[in-house]
């Protein structure tokens, strides 16, 4: 240390301020390029994930409202009168879905199908719901052959 104080002596005024304003250039430089950039730069981008994270969270809101809303009219759909195993009999010949059993439990019904197109089931399904009849269970897995299901169970009731 005492060496550069030395060679800093040395040197003319000129050379000295020369000397100074260099340092203090370098310091105010090394500052900028290894403390303020890297946290302004950090500081953007987690700004940048906040707006991202607010955006999402009002399109969540907007979207649970239009859920609740959608629940609510279609809440209002009628409710099922009948005899459920007569309306599933019904549905099931008109989609070609052969039931393996069915077996009534009080309001509610229990079908087993042993193998369905995919498709069938849904469109079936959805007749059901456009009946009036709630699917409160449903244990559905894959057949042997492509676009085929099994329906292990399906527990079938009133609204």
């Amino acid at each position: 240390m005492n060496a550069l104080l030395e060679k800093y002596k040395a040197l003319t005024e000129r050379e000295q301020k020369l000397v100074v304003v260099s340092a203090v250039v370098v310091v105010i430089a090394l500052f900028y390029f290894t403390i303020w950039s890297p946290l302004n730069s950090a500081l953007d981008k987690e700004k940048q994930l906040l707006d991202n994270q607010q955006s999402l969270l009002v399109w969540v809101k907007d979207s649970a409202a239009r859920a609740q809303q959608l629940r609510r009219s279609s809440s209002g759909k009628r409710a099922f009168s009948g005899s459920l195993p007569q309306a599933v009999n019904r549905t099931t010949a008109q989609h070609d879905i052969e039931i393996a059993r069915m077996q009534p439990q009080g309001d509610e019904l229990q079908v087993w199908v042993d193998q369905a197109p995919f498709n069938s089931v849904l469109d079936w399904l959805k007749a059901m719901e456009n009946m009036g009849v709630v699917i409160l269970q449903a244990d559905i897995a894959e057949a042997d052959a492509p676009g085929y299901i099994k329906i292990r169970r399906l527990q079938l009731g009133k609204a």
